[in-house]
């Protein structure tokens, strides 16, 4: 398959992208390309496969020239449970209107000059879904179910520069898509700028542009180094101007990492990142729901958001390549806590707090280079329990949120 062939399938592929969820990091994937999410998304510092990019852009100039092709399926369980409210929300609640999503993801790299590489990947940043078909806002007048479904899927254009065989810097542009929609959401629309643009207002997208720059270097024949930092993403839903803040803005936040791979043996190997998400520099994500008692609407330049704060997340995954065809991969990811225990009300619609993923994984390659792998994760299930998060004005209590999740992957690759 050629590099364009390859181009134009995944922008098909982008403009005809199906529902996407993720939700581990946050809202992040925890790992792109099924090699790196079987050793729990490991990967700046360890590229393996044509997504290599979606880590670290630099990580091109080190997979060869190859096509890589995957599709995981998505489970995750989430709900909240109330208590102590005196408007009779108290209960059980589900939001698992939709229970399964896939995630395909497509990736291609080629060398076309001496030391010059380009690489081309389609995958999802992210997402999240909830859908309550038993409405937590029923009693303040909601109709209906409710509920949110956020999609990110990225498109990344890249070019890496290989130094003295060892060391390579890569840029590349992050073409992000994002889909949003809400509904059930009606009691809030009194508290709006924009009553008309809060809720039911059906699918609404937005595109926009980041820069995604990277290092990769063998510091030691056993030891690469890797470090990446991604750009903010502007991005804004007018259907939804009255419910996000500033007007429907929601940016992707910027995000750096940094990770190590060790080849303890010529068949052995451990790695580790750390990586860390802006959350807390996007008003729509990140403003307290106090904003809205301090005279903010929601959809104002200050309104309220979701409480959610910068998030830290630490990956250790290994590799060994037990035959000349089978390698087997296992990993570990924790994560800092997004969503505080004061802010869990309006997170009933957007529970990312999963902080802790295991995940095992195998590929298979054949004398002709063609390989296909595996990868199945946990989610461990995490519980946010409310502290005081049900304003008084919305009869008190307590929101405890949870979720967790399991994913499997399948990929089929070619070395060319």
């Amino acid at each position: 398959m050629s590099l364009q062939r390859s181009a134009r399938a995944m922008i098909v592929v982008t403009v005809a992208a199906p529902s996407f969820a993720w939700a581990t990091n946050g809202y992040f994937s925890n790992g792109y390309g099924v090699a790196s999410q079987g050793m729990a998304g490991v990967g700046i510092g360890l590229p393996q496969d044509a997504l290599a990019a979606a880590a670290n852009p630099a990580g091109i100039a080190f997979v060869g020239n190859r096509v890589d092709g995957d599709v995981s399926l998505f489970l995750p369980k989430r709900g909240a449970d109330v208590s102590g409210n005196a408007y009779g929300v108290d209960g059980n609640y589900s939001g698992n209107n939709r229970s399964i999503f896939a995630l395909p993801e497509f990736g291609v790299t080629y060398q076309f000059l001496p030391n010059v590489y380009a690489g081309l990947a389609l995958y999802a940043n992210g997402g999240l879904d909830t859908g309550y078909a038993h409405n937590p806002f029923q009693s303040f007048g909601a109709t209906g179910s409710a509920g949110v479904d956020l999609e990110q899927v990225f498109l990344s254009p890249t070019i890496a520069y290989k130094l003295f065989d060892r060391h390579a810097f890569g840029i590349g542009l992050n073409i992000a898509y994002q889909r949003f929609t809400a509904s059930g959401l009606q009691p809030f629309t009194s508290l709006s700028a924009a009553p008309g643009n809060v809720t039911n207002q059906g699918a609404d997208s937005t595109v926009g542009v980041g820069v995604h720059l990277g290092y990769t270097g063998q510091i030691t024949p056993t030891v690469t180094l890797g470090v990446t930092w991604a750009s903010k993403i502007r991005g804004r839903f007018d259907n939804y101007k009255g419910l996000f803040a500033n007007g429907g803005s929601f940016d992707i936040p910027e995000n750096y990492g940094i990770g190590l791979s060790w080849k303890v043996t010529p068949s052995w190997t451990v790695a580790a990142d750390f990586q860390r998400i802006l959350y807390g520099n996007v008003n729509s994500i990140a403003n307290p729901l106090a904003n809205l008692f301090a005279g903010n609407a929601l959809g104002s330049s200050d309104g309220p958001g979701f409480g959610w704060r910068n998030t830290n997340i630490i990956k250790i995954g290994t590799s060994y390549a037990a035959t000349s065809h089978l390698t087997l991969r296992a990993g570990y990811s924790h994560s800092s806590q997004p969503v505080a225990s004061t802010e869990t009300f309006l997170n009933i619609l957007a529970p990312g707090v999963v902080q802790d993923q295991a995940t095992v994984g195998a590929t298979w390659t054949t004398d002709a280079k063609t390989s296909f792998g595996f990868f199945y994760g946990h989610g461990f299930k995490q519980t946010v329990n409310g502290t005081d998060s049900i304003p008084a004005a919305f009869g008190g209590g307590n929101a405890n949120v949870h979720l967790s999740e399991d994913v499997v992957g399948l990929t089929v690759g070619k070395q060319f």
